[in-house]
């Protein structure tokens, strides 16, 4: 999955020059999926969907390198030395009425250099830190995270976000980092999963935060009740609130069915609350609906706050979850049959709403068999299939 957006901070008077339209010059940024003969791009901007860039003999191409904001250290080049992939700054008359560019100036950023940019990026998310909210306070801009440690332990951390430089909500119908919207301090709220990149003080009870990531997740345990293929979607008996559900797929969702050795051994794990196991206390406490709060569903391998990190995800051994999962059987929604037990994450969202699966694992009997009840109802409490945070590219 691609890394977020990358934004040239470029002055709009290096265009001062060009000649005047009857339109301000204003930009859009984005990836390029397409080039015509005519000379135009077609750009899937970031944030306002695919725009065409009209060029010609006045505009300006230039490349700028990796980790450069400043349009005098980028080089000129010619429409040709751009490619379906490269990054680029369209600088002109934006027309959101057509979604057109009259471009004076293109600046561009290799499908190269934005590889190795994203990289970086998660290598920094990687080093940051990650947990469920446990409390927000305003009037600081301070927000205290409950962070699962290397083995059972959990510990809070507080993360300083006054002077954060970008906020970010996932959307509660994509687990790619690419669709998460623009937020704001005010949008975070306790039991959210949250992510940070920054740097932390010295016995690491604090963290200033420069980017901020947030997304209320949750984990379900179900049964079948009926099953349109055709159509991708479920209906559901939630164990928990013994309330009925609909949860529909999306094409990117993670559909699969557990080998029965690989049940049997997350079984024993939850029964035992081992630790680097499901049962591990501070995943995020149950919510009545049957659910938990886990992490967000697509972060980079190597953390050590979720799917892995130096010495191993989260320092829990050498038992990889999500690839585990990844290399399981596919699951066919045809193939389900009315009474079979599921396991799907998905978004929070209020009681009674659809749900849009990130996540969706059968074969999970002996997992929830083992789970702890509540007044006779199956309780994941804190237990989630523990996929989250930022994405892999």
């Amino acid at each position: 999955m691609r890394f977020g957006v990358i934004i040239l901070a470029l002055s709009m008077a290096a265009w001062a020059q060009a000649p005047p339209t009857s339109a301000a010059p204003k930009s859009i940024t984005g990836e390029v999926t397409a080039i015509d003969a005519s000379g135009s791009l077609q750009v899937k901007s970031d944030n306002d969907g695919a725009f065409t860039v009209k060029t010609g003999e006045a505009t300006r191409f230039y490349r700028i390198p990796l980790g450069v904001t400043d349009l005098k250290q980028a080089t000129k080049i010619a429409l040709a030395d751009i490619s379906v992939g490269d990054r680029v700054q369209a600088i002109g008359a934006v027309s959101e009425e057509t979604k057109t560019v009259a471009a004076r100036g293109v600046v561009m950023m290799s499908k190269a250099d934005v590889a190795k940019k994203q990289s970086e990026d998660r290598a920094e998310w990687q080093q940051g830190v990650s947990g469920l909210v446990a409390a927000v306070s305003p009037d600081t801009k301070e927000i205290t995270l409950t962070v699962r440690g290397a083995g059972p332990e959990v510990k809070t951390i507080v993360v300083e976000a006054a002077n954060v430089s970008r906020f970010l909500r996932y959307s509660p119908e994509s687990i790619k980092f690419s669709d998460a919207k623009p937020s704001v301090f005010a949008e975070v709220h306790a039991g959210d999963n949250l992510r940070a990149k920054g740097s932390r003080n010295d016995d690491g009870t604090r963290f200033k935060a420069d980017e901020i990531i947030a997304g209320a997740f949750q984990t379900i345990a179900a049964t079948v009740v009926s099953i349109d293929a055709a159509g991708g979607t479920l209906r559901l008996n939630d164990l928990q609130s013994k309330k009925q559900i609909t949860v529909a797929t999306m094409p990117d969702t993670l559909e699969r069915k557990l080998p029965p050795p690989m049940a049997m051994m997350l079984a024993r794990r939850l029964r035992a609350g081992a630790p680097g196991g499901p049962g591990q206390p501070g995943q995020g406490p149950g919510r009545s609906g049957g659910a938990a709060e886990g992490a967000p569903p697509d972060q980079p391998r190597g953390d050590s706050q979720g799917r892995g990190g130096p010495g191993g995800r989260g320092g829990r051994g050498n038992f990889d979850l999500q690839q585990a999962l990844e290399q399981a059987s596919v699951l066919a929604l045809a193939d389900l049959k009315p009474g079979d037990a599921l396991i799907i994450q998905s978004a929070r969202v209020p009681d009674g709403s659809r749900l849009m699966a990130f996540t969706l694992i059968a074969g999970v009997e002996p997992i929830l068999e083992a789970a702890p009840r509540s007044a006779g109802q199956v309780n994941l409490g804190s237990w989630n299939l523990d996929l989250g945070g930022v994405p892999e590219q």
